[in-house]
């Protein structure tokens, strides 16, 4: 089975993470956290930035590695480094998503989130308690 390594950006602010709709492909309509693939060479921090770049128009700190996930599509495994971020400005502009929104720790079950990214959601919680939101 082919392995596909990633970058997740899990972006937060006051409380809140963002997340990003799915606009194509076999999971189109399913939510998940902006990033993408690394290319040869990079750090994944390096790639994260340039995804988030590319994918918001918008630039992040990368502030503090979350997880990887490791799971296990029909097609392919996927292997994905979660780093919690901030936004460095507010500015951004959806370029492949059909849709975002910030979601609150009470919120975020709210959304049909890929499966890979639905592990983390504990862990994202944790993180949104530990910071006093």
């Amino acid at each position: 089975m082919k392995t596909i390594e990633v970058v997740a950006a899990i972006i937060q602010k006051g409380g809140k993470v963002f997340a990003t709709q799915r606009g194509y492909g076999d999971f189109k309509d399913w939510w998940e956290f902006p990033g993408g693939k690394m290319e040869p060479g990079e750090t994944p921090e390096q790639a994260l930035v340039r995804e988030i770049r590319e994918e918001l128009d918008a630039e992040i700190s990368v502030d503090k590695f979350l997880y990887t996930v490791d799971w296990d599509y029909p097609k392919f495994h996927l292997t994905m480094h979660c780093y919690m971020s901030s936004l460095v400005s507010d500015a951004m502009h959806l370029n492949e998503h059909e849709a975002a929104k910030w979601l609150s720790k009470d919120e975020i079950h709210s959304v049909k989130w890929l499966p890979a990214d639905e592990i983390l959601l504990p862990l994202i919680v944790e993180e949104l308690e530990s910071s006093g939101m």
